[in-house]
């Protein structure tokens, strides 16, 4: 390991708290991924196998932190990262790996060669290349940035390339001018058998503000499994501990109240400096996921036939994960969650967040594998049970189609100044594990189908015969190649930042490698109405504790978790109904996660809750924001009003 992967390290971070995340933004903690190597266990097993491959992420984050606490003495001696980093890690790893083939060896064979998985090594991240004062420019390459080393007031990183509010990403070399990529959208021809219906439902945008750490599919039973936050739309019981059962007697956000289907990803922040109140919680800052939530604009979940023949149902409590949140590591091959911008949709990023030009919005696709093995709901590494069609839209044998799920999120954030390290404008990510630095390639979508049987059939016949159904279909919506509504007149950042926007990266040259199988994607979903509470489904053996009221009313019996404020949905874009926020989207508190109004059936549930990482957000304020659009609003009235007298006179 070589001592200048660490050269740019932020060496005057406080300790406790946020500060405990800030680490070297130019080294990651590199781990096989266990999980995609299991692709058989035992149905037996699995709970157990389940809870040993989170132990499995919680080791690698305490030890990321343990990397940042070391790194003044790693920069003098790099065995030190040995010592103190991965020797321990490795102990812990094999020592788990062990009680997987043990508990996998209880229920049939013992896995061979599961113990080399415990191996891991510091490498360099890439993020540190610059030196402070050598920065970089809009292309990732280095250039000219002025003195580095300290932090703005928005908490950006100013010269050491590491980046982001939390020190460990994004970069400058994350980001990429939209209008240099080249179209890259490749569509398989339909043929005459294709089922080319949609069915459109409309969930809403997470308004309400549910979050939590939790993944009910990659690490059931356990809090805090993400170790990064997500937000939730649909199902309104997802945490780590709602059983089947739960799901399907829960709330939905959903319009069409048939679908009671969960639908999660990880949140996208802000690096401006906004400390969220989750930035002293696991998952949150300790974990280097700083910054303010941003609520998207709009999300639109559509569900697409096949092009080459007919779709069956999914099953029902079917589970997909799309993407690969550990794909920095990992490397690629399950990396297919992709960026783009408004306007330029047939440009599609998997690699590269994306550098939108004024009057285009930011959007995340998540194309599902739309292949079934026709046999099983899940599997044991949560892939292996779905597939992707080919080029041509044909499935792997013994996989039949079924509706694919194309979700499409749009955030009206700004692009980011790449030139000062995004203290003019903020720099913008996904959450991650803390070692996968907030790189977009690890992006990734979560779903379980909790549709009513009928209306998933009712779903079914739309598509084979071609029609455009459900609740949230026929708002139209941006299709790939369309112009922004707003030309651009400046480069991507420079709009609305008074001139002080982004360096434009690329010299319109860079091309992406062509992302096969993209469709058109489809209209935006329609406005959230009345939303219900949030209630989060805890285990059922844990000893009742009464629920405090008023402000801790939110938090989960057992710990004191803090309230999430998110960034305010524009205003008429899903505005929450009565209950929960005004339907200006003026910035009023949210009833949390586990509230006391909850019906009697989730309070009895609650009386048995421990301490499951969820939480509930209330809103960010936002009167700073309103005041002077009002003080404008008013300025043109008059002015409206001074030119009518005139003229009369």
């Amino acid at each position: 390991m070589a001592a200048n992967v660490y050269a740019s390290a932020t060496e005057d971070d406080a300790a406790g708290g946020a500060g405990q995340a800030r680490v070297l933004g130019g080294a990651t903690i590199d781990c096989p991924d266990v999980a995609t190597n299991l692709t058989t266990v035992p149905e037996e097993a699995r709970p157990d196998v389940d809870k040993e491959l989170a132990a499995l992420d919680e080791q690698i984050a305490q030890a990321y932190q343990r990397l940042g606490e070391s790194a003044q003495a790693i920069q003098q001696d790099p065995g030190v990262a040995d010592d103190k980093v991965i020797d321990p890690l490795e102990k812990e790893r094999s020592a788990t790996l062990e009680r997987i083939a043990a508990a996998m060896e209880e229920e049939g064979d013992r896995p061979e060669g599961l113990g080399e998985l415990a191996d891991c090594s510091v490498r360099d991240s890439g993020n540190a290349s610059a030196q402070p004062g050598d920065g970089q420019d809009g292309n990732g390459q280095e250039g000219d940035q002025g003195e580095g080393g300290d932090n703005s007031g928005n908490g950006q990183d100013q010269g050491g390339g590491n980046g982001g509010q939390a020190g460990n990403g994004p970069v400058a070399a994350d980001f990429v001018d939209i209008k240099s990529v080249q179209p890259n959208v490749v569509k398989p021809d339909p043929t005459a058998d294709a089922s080319k219906g949609t069915f459109v439902s409309s969930c809403g945008v997470n308004e309400n503000g549910l979050f939590n750490s939790d993944n009910v599919i990659a690490a059931p039973g356990v809090a805090n499994g993400a170790h990064h936050f997500h937000d939730y739309i649909g199902n309104q019981a997802t945490n780590a501990f709602s059983s089947d059962d739960q799901l399907a007697a829960a709330d939905t956000s959903c319009e069409d109240q048939g679908d009671k289907s969960s639908y999660y990803w990880p949140v996208l922040r802000l690096q401006n400096g906004t400390e969220e109140q989750d930035a002293n919680s696991p998952g949150g800052g300790i974990e280097g996921n700083a910054g303010e939530i941003v609520t998207p604009k709009e999300v639109t979940l559509t569900f697409v036939g096949n092009p080459r023949g007919e779709v069956t149902a999914m099953p029902r409590l079917l589970r997909i994960i799309t993407g690969d949140a550990k794909s920095f590591v990992n490397g690629p091959a399950n990396a297919n969650a992709s960026w783009s911008c408004t306007g330029f949709e047939d440009r599609q990023l998997e690699d590269k967040y994306p550098l939108c030009p004024q009057g285009s919005d930011v959007v995340r696709t998540f194309d599902f594998q739309s292949c079934w093995d026709g046999r099983n709901t899940d599997s044991a590494n949560h892939r292996t049970h779905m597939a992707f069609m080919d080029a041509q839209g044909n499935c792997p044998s013994g996989f039949t189609p079924v509706p694919q799920l194309v979700q499409r999120i749009v955030y009206d954030v700004d692009a980011p100044s790449l030139n000062d390290g995004g203290a003019t404008t903020p720099l913008f990510a996904v959450d991650s594990f803390p070692e996968q630095l907030h790189k977009p390639g690890t992006d990734h979508g979560d779903f379980i189908n909790v549709f009513d049987e009928d209306l998933m059939q009712e779903m079914v016949d739309c598509i084979n015969s071609g029609r455009t159904c459900g609740v949230g279909a026929g708002d139209g919506g941006e299709q790939p190649g369309e112009d922004p509504k707003e030309e651009p007149t400046e480069a991507p950042g420079n709009g609305g930042n008074g001139g002080n926007g982004a360096e434009q990266p690329g010299d319109g040259t860079a091309q992406p490698g062509d992302k096969g199988g993209k469709g058109d994607k489809g209209g935006k979903s329609g406005d959230g109405d009345g939303r219900p509470e949030n209630p989060s489904e805890p285990p059922a053996d844990a000893p009742a504790t009464e629920e405090p009221a008023g402000d801790d009313a939110t938090t989960p019996p057992g710990d004191k978790q803090p309230e999430v404020r998110a960034s305010v949905a524009p205003k008429g874009e899903g505005a929450a109904g009565a209950g929960n926020q005004q339907g200006d989207g003026a910035g009023q508190e949210t009833p949390g996660v586990g509230t006391a109004t909850d019906d009697a059936g989730r309070q009895a549930a609650a009386a048995d809750a421990t301490e499951p990482q969820t939480v509930g957000g209330g809103l960010a304020e936002t009167g700073a924001q309103l005041w002077p659009a009002a003080a404008g609003a008013v300025l043109v009235i008059a002015g409206f009003v001074l030119l009518r007298r005139v003229r009369r006179t």
